[in-house]
C-alpha cells in the first residue's frame, strides 16, 4: 500500500458549521440573496449557455463587468475560482524552494494552510495587543529577512482592523518582496489600492463577489496587478478555471452597480449598530472587548466565548467561535437585533 505524504497524511477536510439555523452569523456572507429582477437576468444568460462548450478561459465578460464597476483596466484583472485558487496558485507559482513567505498573526488561517501545501518556509508577524499592525516593524522584518513574499488581508479577518492606503503604500513601496493585500473586506472601507495597482511592480491586489456582492455561491475572486504580474497569472493558472455559470452571473450582477453600492451601505449602518450596541454591553463588562471593525462583522474577546457560542446556537443562532474570540457577522437589522438580545440575555441568565 501506498503511503501519503507527511504534508497531507494528517490533513482533516474543512467543515464548517453544519445543521440548520433560524440565523446564521458565522461566515461572513451577505445575509441577502440577490433581488428577483436581478435573478431573471441570470437565468436569461444562463438560457444562452453552450453546455458542450468549455469556459471562457479568460473569463472576458465577468472581468470587463468587474473592471467597470470599480473603474480599472481589464487588462489588469484575472479572475478565480474564488480567492482561494488565487491565494494557492500566487504561492505556488511566485515562489521557488528555498523562497520564504510571511502572513501576520491573527489573521486567514488558509494563507498559512496553502505554504504547507506548497512546502513554502511561512514565518509570522504578530499584531499588537490591540489587533493592529505595526507598519514600520513590518517593513523591517520583511527587508532583514529577505521575505520573498508577504500576504495579509486588509482589512484583516477576522479581526475586523486595517491599515490606511497611506500606510500600505508605504509598506509596498519600501519592500521588495511581492505584498499581496487580501481587500476581500474592502468594499466597506474606503482605503483601498486597487484603483492604483498597475503602479507597482510587487503588489497584487485580491477581490472577492463572496462578500458585499453577495455571490459567495459562485465562488468568483479576483486577482488586479500591473500587466506583466497579471499575464504570468493568467499563464500559470489552469485554462478553464471559471466555470461558464459563474461567469455569466458574475457579469450580470457587477452591472448593477447602484443596487450593490446601496445595499452595501445597508450592511455598513448594520455593523455600526452591531457594534455600537455590544460596546454598551462592553462597558458594563471587563471581560467582554469589542473591537472596532471597518469590516462587515464585529470581533470580540471574552473568555466566556464558548459559553455565549453555545447559548446563541441553542437559539438557533450561530457565529464563529475561535478560542477566547467571537466573530460576528452583521446579519439584517433584525438579525442583528436577534443576536445583540441574545447575548443580553446570556449574561443576564448567568448573573
Amino acid at each position: 500500500m501506498t503511503d501519503l505524504n507527511k504534508k497531507i497524511v494528517n490533513l482533516v477536510p474543512y467543515e464548517p458549521i453544519s445543521g440548520t439555523y433560524a440565523v446564521r452569523l458565522d461566515a461572513n456572507e451577505c445575509p441577502d440573496n440577490l433581488p428577483e429582477d436581478i435573478i431573471a437576468e441570470i437565468h436569461q444568460e444562463i438560457d444562452r449557455l453552450a453546455f458542450n462548450r468549455y469556459p471562457d478561459p479568460m473569463a472576458t465578460a465577468v472581468v470587463n463587468s468587474f473592471a467597470e464597476y470599480y473603474n480599472i483596466n481589464p487588462m489588469f484583472v484575472t479572475a478565480g475560482n474564488g480567492s482561494d485558487e488565487l491565494i494557492f496558485l500566487i504561492e505556488s507559482a511566485f515562489l521557488e524552494k528555498g523562497d520564504k513567505m510571511l502572513v501576520v498573526s491573527p489573521d486567514f488561517s488558509m494563507y498559512r494552510f496553502y505554504s504547507s501545501i506548497c512546502e513554502v518556509e511561512c514565518d509570522s508577524f504578530f499584531k499588537d495587543e490591540n489587533l493592529d499592525l505595526d507598519v514600520d516593524a513590518l517593513i523591517e522584518k520583511v527587508n532583514a529577512e529577505q521575505i520573498k513574499l508577504l500576504l495579509f488581508s486588509n482589512p484583516c479577518n477576522p479581526t475586523g482592523r486595517g491599515i490606511t492606503a497611506v500606510q500600505a503604500r508605504r509598506l509596498v513601496s519600501s519592500v521588495s518582496a511581492f505584498v499581496v493585500l487580501d481587500e476581500a473586506y474592502m468594499d466597506f472601507w474606503d482605503q483601498s489600492l486597487l484603483a492604483e495597482a498597475e503602479q507597482y511592480d510587487n503588489l497584487i491586489i485580491f477581490r472577492t463577489a463572496s462578500k458585499a456582492v453577495g455571490s459567495a455561491a459562485l465562488r468568483l475572486g479576483f486577482a488586479v496587478a500591473n500587466e506583466t504580474i497579471s499575464r504570468a497569472i493568467k499563464a500559470v493558472k489552469s485554462p478553464y478555471n471559471v466555470n461558464s455559470f459563474s461567469q455569466a452571473a458574475g457579469a450580470v450582477i457587477y452591472r448593477h452597480k447602484e443596487y450593490l453600492q446601496n445595499r452595501q451601505k445597508t450592511i455598513v449602518k448594520n455593523k455600526e449598530t452591531l457594534y455600537n450596541s455590544l460596546s454598551e454591553l462592553s462597558s458594563l463588562r471587563s471581560d467582554f472587548k469589542v473591537y472596532e471593525s471597518v469590516a462587515n462583522f464585529v470581533f470580540i474577546k471574552t473568555a466566556a466565548a464558548a459559553d455565549i457560542f453555545d447559548y446563541l446556537k441553542s437559539k438557533s443562532i450561530v457565529i464563529r467561535l475561535m478560542g477566547e474570540y467571537l466573530r460576528i457577522t452583521a446579519g439584517t437589522a433584525n438579525e442583528v437585533n436577534l443576536v445583540v438580545n441574545s447575548i443580553k440575555e446570556y449574561f443576564e441568565v448567568k448573573a
